[in-house]
C-alpha cells in the first residue's frame, strides 16, 4: 500500500477555527500562536496556490469528508470559513486517477462538488479564474492527478482537459505506460507514449507534472516539453542526500530551462533525514533553489489538506498509518514539518521567510506569483 492509497481525509473539520483578532492570527487549536499585522496582511493580499493539497485527507475523518463529495448539503459555511481563514486561494487537488473509469468518477466528483457550491468555489480553467478566485473570495480548484493511468490512448487527454483536468503528474512512485517512478530504477526514463502524451498535454494547455518522477523520467520529459512543465510537491535531494522523492540538482535546472517551477512540500521525512524538522529547514530547501536557479522557479505544494494527519487524536492509529508507508519513504514519528501542520501554515511560512530576508515582492512569487505565471504560460501557449 502506498502513501497515496492509504492517505485519504482531510481538513475541514479541523480541531478549532482560527480567529483574526486586531491584526493577529490565533489559532485556538495548538498552543496559542500569533502573527504580526504585516504578516496577516500580506498574506491576505497575497494569492496563494498550494499546488498539491487534498482535500480527501485525514485518515480519521473519511466518512465526513467523502460525504461531502456526494451530499451536497454537507458543506457549509462554517467548512468554507476553515479554508477561507486559511489564507489559500487556489488548491490543486492531486488525487491519484487509476484506471480511465476512476478518473471520470473522480472528476464528475468534483466537478459536482463545485458546481452544487458556487457560493463558495471557482473551477480553475483559464488564467483568469485566479483573479476571480481572489476577487470573489472563493477557494479556487484546479482538478489534477497524481498519474496518468487514466490516458488510456493521447486522445483521452482531449477529454479529461474538456472534463476541467488542468495537471497530470506522469506517473507516481512506480511504473506505469508513460514511465518510470521514483522508486522505480533512476535510469529508466519516459516511454514512447509517455512521451506522446507529453506533446499533446502542451497542445491541450495541461500542466506536466513530473513529481513523483524518476530521475531520468523527469530529464525526458524536460528535454521534451515545449512548454513549461512543474513539480507540484518535491524538495531538493542536494539537501537530503540520497532520498528518491527530492530532486536533483540537474533535474531542477532542466526544469528550470522549461520556465517551470518546483513547489516545495511540507512532509517531515522529505524535508531532512532527522527530525526534528521546521519551518526553517522548509525554508532552507526555498533558499536552494533560489540560488540555483533563480526565485522564480520556487512555490508551494503542502503535500496535505487544512492540517496534516498529526491532528489524529489517535496515535496509535498514526503510528500505524506511518508503518504502513512504503519503507523507501523512510518515516519519521511525525508526517508533516510541525511548524507547518495546520491550517495557517501559509501564515507561518510568510511570518518565518520575512524573518530570513525575503521581501513581501519576493514572498508573493512563492506563495503564488510563480505557480499562477507558469500556468498561465501553459494555458496559454506560450
Amino acid at each position: 500500500m502506498n502513501r497515496r492509497q492509504f492517505i485519504r481525509a482531510a481538513a475541514a473539520a479541523v480541531l478549532a477555527a482560527p480567529m483574526i483578532n486586531i491584526g493577529r492570527v490565533r489559532l485556538s487549536a495548538q498552543p496559542q500562536t500569533s502573527y504580526p499585522t504585516r504578516v496577516v496582511d500580506l498574506v491576505r493580499e497575497s494569492l496563494v496556490i498550494d499546488m498539491l493539497h487534498q482535500i480527501e485527507y485525514r485518515i480519521d475523518q473519511q466518512a465526513v469528508l467523502r460525504r461531502w463529495l456526494t451530499d451536497p448539503t454537507a458543506f457549509g459555511d462554517n467548512d468554507f470559513e476553515q479554508y477561507r481563514r486559511s489564507g489559500i486561494t487556489v488548491i490543486a487537488l492531486g488525487r491519484g486517477s487509476g484506471p480511465y473509469e476512476n478518473g471520470l468518477r473522480h472528476v464528475a466528483e468534483f466537478n459536482g462538488f463545485i458546481a452544487a457550491h458556487p457560493e463558495y468555489f471557482v473551477r480553475i480553467d483559464d488564467p483568469s479564474d485566479f483573479a476571480k478566485a481572489k476577487r470573489e473570495g472563493k477557494l479556487g480548484i484546479l482538478i489534477s492527478f497524481q498519474d496518468s493511468q487514466h490516458f488510456r490512448s493521447v486522445d483521452d487527454v482531449d477529454v479529461f482537459h474538456g472534463l476541467g483536468q488542468r495537471d497530470s503528474q506522469l506517473t507516481y512512485n512506480g511504473a506505469n505506460r508513460l514511465g518510470s517512478g521514483a522508486f522505480e530504477p533512476p535510469t529508466a526514463g519516459l516511454t514512447d507514449f509517455g512521451a506522446q502524451v507529453v506533446e499533446r498535454m502542451n497542445r491541450v494547455g495541461m500542466a506536466v507534472d513530473l513529481a513523483h518522477a524518476g530521475d531520468r523520467t523527469m530529464l525526458d520529459a524536460f528535454r521534451l516539453t515545449r512548454k513549461p512543465a512543474i513539480i507540484s510537491h518535491g524538495n531538493c535531494r542536494a539537501l537530503h542526500p540520497g532520498y528518491p522523492r527530492c530532486v536533483t540538482d540537474e533535474a531542477i535546472r532542466a526544469l528550470a530551462a522549461t520556465g517551470g517551477v518546483i513547489g516545495i512540500n511540507f512532509i517531515s521525512f522529505m524535508v531532512k533525514a532527522t527530525e526534528p524538522t521546521t519551518v526553517d529547514d522548509v525554508i532552507d530547501h526555498i533558499d536552494h533553489v533560489r540560488d540555483l536557479v533563480g526565485l522564480e522557479h520556487v512555490g508551494i505544494g503542502s503535500d496535505f489538506g487544512l492540517e496534516s494527519n498529526d491532528h489524529m487524536p489517535d496515535h496509535e492509529a498514526l503510528e500505524r498509518f506511518l508503518r504502513s508507508a512504503d519503507a523507501r519513504y523512510r518515516v519519521h514519528a511525525r508526517e508533516a514539518v510541525q511548524d507547518l501542520d495546520h491550517p495557517l501554515r501559509f501564515f507561518t511560512l510568510t511570518d518565518a521567510l520575512l524573518r530570513r530576508g525575503y521581501t513581501p515582492a519576493q514572498v508573493k512569487l512563492i506563495l503564488g506569483e510563480n505557480f499562477r505565471r507558469v500556468l498561465t504560460a501553459i494555458a496559454a501557449g506560450v
